[in-house]
């Protein structure tokens, strides 16, 4: 048996399909275990991905990550699950080591590969740079999937949603407010980022990204220093210490390429770089490189984006 928690705050997202589907590649009967708030005909369609059941404590809180752990906790000993799977976020950070203790259960953080022959996950490591591979030995073991390592795959149907009363401690954490990233498409969740940063010397200068992002159906992203000055709100900062992730395709106009960014998104399928200085660093982790003004290039590409859709109407 195994055990699948996703975070359904914000509805059903790709990650959640993500870490289904993965499950399902391990071959065994899987229990979707959630606290959020999506509806139950929502939550059914895990069955989609391979869930043969979703069990929902409505009475849990994600910003009680106590709560979470005697969630998760309480629901593998009442399911018999030896292997719990979280998707690498936020939440998993925090939580995945704490119930890794408490269970006495080995943990991989960041999988991005199902086990080979021996047993072993292959993970990212020294910031992408390399692969490792860790190896479970106790019965027991958690695995959290980095974001966008697995398409999702329908391969079934919708899944009964049962309500669940986990047993889990009452909560001792109070949320005063809750503000939320503004945009129509989460970092996480973009296949599509385009992003800058300094490069294109003012926050008045922004249009011709959001202009490109919109063409494309694409989330925005920054640099630190943008977001340090206040160009840009901090939730789209990207890099090693900022959200990391792995789209299809990055486009990063005006950005040098310092490691720490390289560090959040060298995991993109395709990198685009689009800046003045030939030495720039980040031409050399681009699969594409332009070498050219921002405020030349990024208007050119967007009428070119629109022109194409245009014509496939």
């Amino acid at each position: 048996m195994i055990l699948v928690y996703v975070n359904t705050d914000n509805g059903l997202s790709k990650a959640s399909k993500e870490v289904v589907t993965y499950a399902k590649k391990l071959g065994d009967s899987i229990t979707v275990i959630t606290n959020g708030n999506a509806p139950n005909n929502v939550l059914s369609e895990l069955g989609q991905y391979g869930a043969s059941k979703v069990l929902v404590d409505r009475s849990v809180s994600t910003d009680d990550l106590q709560q979470l752990i005697d969630l998760v906790a309480y629901s593998a000993e009442a399911t018999g699950a030896n292997t719990i799977i979280f998707s690498h976020d936020l939440v998993s950070k925090a939580v995945a080591p704490r119930l890794s203790v408490r269970l006495k259960a080995g943990l991989v953080s960041g999988a991005i590969d199902i086990p080979n022959a021996e047993g072993a996950i292959r993970v990212n490591v020294f910031s992408g740079k390399a692969f490792g591979f860790v190896k479970v030995n106790s019965v027991k073991k958690i695995v959290s999937l980095l974001p966008n390592s697995f398409q999702p795959e329908i391969i079934g149907g919708n899944c009964s949603v049962e309500e669940y009363s986990s047993g889990a401690l009452k909560g001792r954490v109070k949320v005063l407010a809750t503000k939320k990233p503004e945009g129509e498409i989460p970092l996480p969740e973009a296949d599509l980022v385009v992003s800058a940063g300094r490069g294109l010397k003012g926050p008045e200068n922004w249009g011709i990204i959001e202009d490109l992002a919109k063409s494309l159906g694409a989330a925005t992203a920054c640099s630190r220093p943008v977001a340090d000055i206040g160009w840009r709100p901090h939730h789209e900062h990207v890099g090693q210490t900022g959200v990391a992730i792995r789209p299809n395709l990055y486009i990063a106009a005006g950005i040098s390429g310092a490691i720490q960014h390289l560090a959040g998104v060298n995991g993109s399928k395709v990198i685009v770089v689009i800046n003045t200085d030939q030495e720039a660093p980040f031409f050399k982790a681009a699969d594409y490189g332009v070498i050219g003004d921002a405020f030349e290039v990024l208007p050119k590409l967007t009428e070119a984006v629109n022109k194409f859709k245009s014509s496939q109407n």
